[in-house]
C-alpha cells in the first residue's frame, strides 16, 4: 500500500463574515422575490426582540432589556398567567428616508417580547424604570415564593 499526500486546495479569499453577510443578503433577495411574498411579512424575516436579561435576588425578579432609541412612550409592559411581557415600537428617523441607503442593519416597526417568570410575583408592586435605553422591570416575589429559613430543634 503506497500512501499519497494530498496538497491542500488554495482557500477562498473573503473571510467567514463576508459569507454570512453574503448569505443573509441572498435570503433577503428570495424573501423579495415574486414567489417570497408569501412569507414576506412573516415574523420569521422582519420584526426583531430586544435582548434581555431575567435573574432574581432575594426578593425580586428582575428583568432588563435592551431598548436604545426608545422613548418611555414607545414602551408597553404587561403581567398576564405568569408572564412579563414586552411590546412597543422603534420608529425610523426621517434622515435615513432622504438619501440612498447603502446598509441597513437597524431595526424597526413593532416588537413584542414575552418572558415566562420562574416564581409567582406580586402584580401590584411591580416596578418599571428606564435610563439609558435600558428598561429595567422589578417584579417583587410573593411571600410564598421567597425562600424560608427553616430551624433545626434538636430533641
Amino acid at each position: 500500500m503506497q500512501l499519497v499526500r494530498r496538497e491542500r486546495s488554495e482557500l477562498p479569499s473573503w473571510s467567514v463574515f463576508e459569507q454570512l453577510f453574503g448569505l443573509r443578503n441572498e435570503l433577503n433577495r428570495l424573501t423579495e422575490s415574486p414567489l417570497g411574498q408569501l412569507t414576506h411579512k412573516s415574523e420569521c424575516f422582519i420584526g426583531w426582540a430586544p435582548a434581555l436579561d431575567l435573574y432574581e435576588d432575594k426578593d425580586n425578579l428582575i428583568v432588563k432589556a435592551e431598548l436604545p432609541g426608545l422613548k418611555k412612550e414607545d414602551i408597553e409592559i404587561s403581567l398576564h398567567d405568569g408572564a412579563l411581557a414586552i411590546s412597543g415600537e422603534r420608529k425610523q428617523e426621517e434622515d435615513s428616508k432622504k438619501g440612498e441607503m447603502y446598509r441597513s442593519e437597524r431595526y424597526y416597526g413593532r416588537f413584542h417580547r414575552a418572558v415566562s417568570l420562574p416564581k409567582a410575583v406580586a402584580g401590584d408592586k411591580v416596578k418599571a424604570s428606564f435610563t439609558n435605553g435600558v428598561l429595567t422591570v422589578t417584579l417583587p416575589k410573593t411571600e410564598a415564593a421567597k425562600p424560608k429559613q427553616i430551624e433545626v430543634n434538636v430533641g
